[in-house]
């Protein structure tokens, strides 16, 4: 499945490239138009976020009233999020495709050949090889990223250009750790990713004073926050060990997120307040 969506996003990638001839601007691009698309996802989930607030001073009073009832609480806890018209799984299917981009993406960074420009497997595998041999057998973890690096000078159809305001797209911080430049995006994107989670902290913290809550979090919030502080550090990890071109995108992404979730709150706010 996820070879499927990188095939999808590597024919847009490619369309992008080609009109811009530069591949750090194709991955801006096709950020901001897979934001556009997933741009209804992510209202539901703003609103769903802010129902879910709501209904929480609700949902204790039924977990205090029936707290020696299990069944008679599970009930009641249904008929909340049937008259709130609200489902307890609503989260999910956001969770469910930002994962599978993020894989899907990775797929399509490591593998640009296959999935953006379409080669032949067999020029592929052919190269590699040959790069395996001057390379003394070295086994290299993106061996598409190597064959762009080698042989993009002297095959077009191999030639991808990752050169992006001084800075090679395909350069792995790992594997150039000398090179200060290759820190540059990942520490953006670390940056961005604080800023996104204050941001959401103190929206929430905004809307417990607001609606009178108790200052203890439950358990989901609880779960919520460390998933909010875990994925920036799953995406940092991978980030350091794959090429720059896909720390562009989380940064890319970061950014859009920031101003997305700015203009959503207070478009809400003040459909709310009408």
């Amino acid at each position: 499945m996820l070879s499927f969506f990188a095939n999808i996003f590597g024919y847009i990638l490619n369309l992008l490239y080609q009109v811009v001839n530069n591949y750090g601007l194709a991955i801006i691009l096709f950020s901001v138009i897979l934001k556009l698309v997933l741009l209804p996802i992510s209202i539901k989930q703003q609103k769903t976020m802010k129902k879910s607030t709501k209904i929480q001073e609700k949902m204790r009073e039924i977990q205090d009233k029936y707290k020696n009832n299990p069944e008679k609480l599970n009930q009641e806890t249904i008929e909340l999020y049937k008259r709130e018209k609200m489902s307890p799984f609503s989260g999910c299917l956001s969770a469910i495709a930002q994962i599978i981009i993020l894989f899907a993406v990775f797929y399509l960074v490591r593998s640009p050949l296959t999935y953006m420009k379409k080669v032949d497997p067999a020029l592929i595998e052919q190269y590699t090889n040959e790069i395996k041999q001057e390379e003394e057998n070295k086994n290299n973890p993106y061996p598409e990223i190597a064959i762009i690096k080698e042989k993009g000078g002297q095959d077009e159809r191999v030639a991808i250009n990752m050169n992006f305001l001084g800075l090679d797209l395909s350069s792995v911080p790992t594997q150039a750790l000398s090179d200060w430049r290759v820190y540059i995006i990942p520490g953006l994107y670390v940056l961005t990713s604080f800023l996104s989670m204050r941001m959401t902290t103190s929206m929430q913290t905004k809307k417990k004073e607001n609606s009178g809550e108790q200052n203890e979090l439950d358990a989901v919030a609880q779960a919520n926050k460390s998933m909010s502080y875990i994925m920036p550090i799953m995406s940092v990890s991978i980030a350091i060990i794959a090429p720059l071109g896909l720390a562009l995108y989380w940064l890319v992404s970061n950014i859009l997120m920031i101003i997305e979730r700015l203009i959503l709150n207070k478009f809400l706010k003040d459909e709310e307040e009408a």
